[in-house]
């Protein structure tokens, strides 16, 4: 097995070590986001947090926003495999692994997102299971540490043991697969679920609690991930030898558009509560989308633009005509992501310390430090996304083997 793993990891050096021009430039582009991102993590090591624009009124911010994200992005991988192998329905099928590299992308990014957020990095070692002081079970953060950590390594196991399986042209093991990908539905669930307690269980914090918020950390997780697989999907379909059905890519789109619907309503029917029982806490709403006495707040039209983008992208789902044309659903795809990341990013965040305890504002924004380290951690994503999509299309669908690096015999010459 050992021996096997080698010859796959040599294998994969030579795919993702060839490609072509548009494949270089966008490598490098990437790896260059990333060294300016080091350079704008090594000032924030040197000076603190205060490079940051989090204060002791937002302590949480940009970092965390994106973990949030993240987080519901990785769980998304799940709306491959309901269809995949709880309905046994071949159009998927054969694209969850792409779903799972995604969600090794996803949680690799939320776990730097959590690193840089600490101000005591070398701490960091207290989330490992087994490894940290976690105060296991007492706290939420050990839980969510704990079930990304394993939905990590399902993944991972699953990826790895499909690839390597068709790259030393054999079966893989059927009954260990569908087990793992099963047990990864509950796995996924319990992240995002985990993901809000740990904003429900902040009594201090009025604007998070809400029992709806793991329903709307699901839901908005459904939209977001699948958005990105259609549009790779596509990008592979023109670009490569990929094939997948248009009624594959018709399947994802209409379950996006149920998701949006659900995410849609759980909004209203949050913002009604606020609004209806009118209460000292409508002021952490009324803050997101208006401002306070009289001053604007700076992420208001972040706010309006999340619920715009997200009705739009809804309506453009919902027609079967639009859904069905590329450039429509295209459009939609770039709105629910735009959508649920200005959701998970300041709209959830920043209501929630604003105003503070003692009633007093501060206006956050992320600084230029947070948006490259941001931009570096990203940048990380792409090219881990990158390299292993690379990987799974020469194998999956360009037939490249083991055969390809085993040394070829030499032929005698001739006398």
């Amino acid at each position: 097995m050992f021996a096997d793993l080698l010859k796959f990891t040599a294998g994969s050096i030579r795919i993702v070590a060839k490609g072509n021009r548009w494949y270089a430039i966008w490598i490098t582009a990437l790896v260059l986001l990333m060294i300016q991102g080091g350079f704008a993590y090594l000032d924030q090591l040197k000076l603190g947090l205060i490079v940051s624009n989090m204060r002791d009124q937002v302590s949480w911010g940009f970092y965390i926003g994106n973990f949030t994200f993240l987080v519901g992005l990785a769980a998304a991988a799940i709306m491959l495999v309901v269809p995949a192998y709880i309905y046994n329905w071949e159009p998927i099928k054969k694209i969850v692994v792409f779903g799972e590299l995604l969600a090794i992308a996803a949680i690799i990014m939320s776990l730097f997102f959590v690193l840089v957020d600490i101000g005591r990095p070398e701490r960091f070692w207290h989330l490992l299971p087994y490894l940290g002081v976690m105060n296991f079970p007492s706290s939420m953060m050990a839980w969510d540490a704990v079930v990304l950590n394993l939905y990590l390594v399902v993944n991972l196991v699953v990826a790895t043991h499909l690839l390597l399986s068709w790259f030393m042209r054999r079966e893989h093991n059927e009954r260990l697969v569908n087990w793992l990908v099963i047990s990864a539905i509950p796995l996924a669930i319990g992240l995002s679920t985990i993901e809000a307690f740990l904003y429900n269980g902040m009594p201090g914090r009025p604007y998070w609690n809400s029992a709806i918020l793991a329903p709307r950390f699901i839901v908005s997780a459904f939209c977001s991930g699948p958005a990105i697989l259609l549009i790779l999907l596509q990008i592979l379909r023109r670009t490569t030898k990929f094939q997948i059905s248009d009624a594959a890519i018709d399947k994802i789109a209409e379950l996006m558009a149920y998701a949006m619907f659900v995410n849609l309503f759980l909004l209203g029917a949050e913002v009604f509560k606020e609004y209806y029982s009118d209460t000292k806490h409508l002021l952490h709403t009324e803050y997101l989308y208006f401002g306070l006495h009289g001053a604007s707040s700076p992420i208001a039209p972040y706010a309006w633009m999340s619920v715009i983008f997200g009705v739009v992208a809804f309506l453009l789902f919902l027609v079967p005509t639009t859904r069905r044309n590329v450039v429509t659903m295209n459009i939609g795809c770039v709105l629910i992501y735009a959508s649920v990341y200005i959701e998970k990013g300041v709209a959830l965040i920043i209501p929630g310390y604003t105003p503070d305890q003692l009633g007093l504002i501060y206006h956050y924004f992320p600084s230029s430090t947070e948006i490259r380290v941001a931009a570096g951690i990203f940048s990380l994503g792409f090219l881990v996304f990158t390299l292993m999509v690379k990987v799974a299309i020469a194998i999956m669908f360009e037939e490249y083997t083991v055969d390809d690096i085993r040394p070829r015999k030499s032929i005698p010459a001739r006398a």
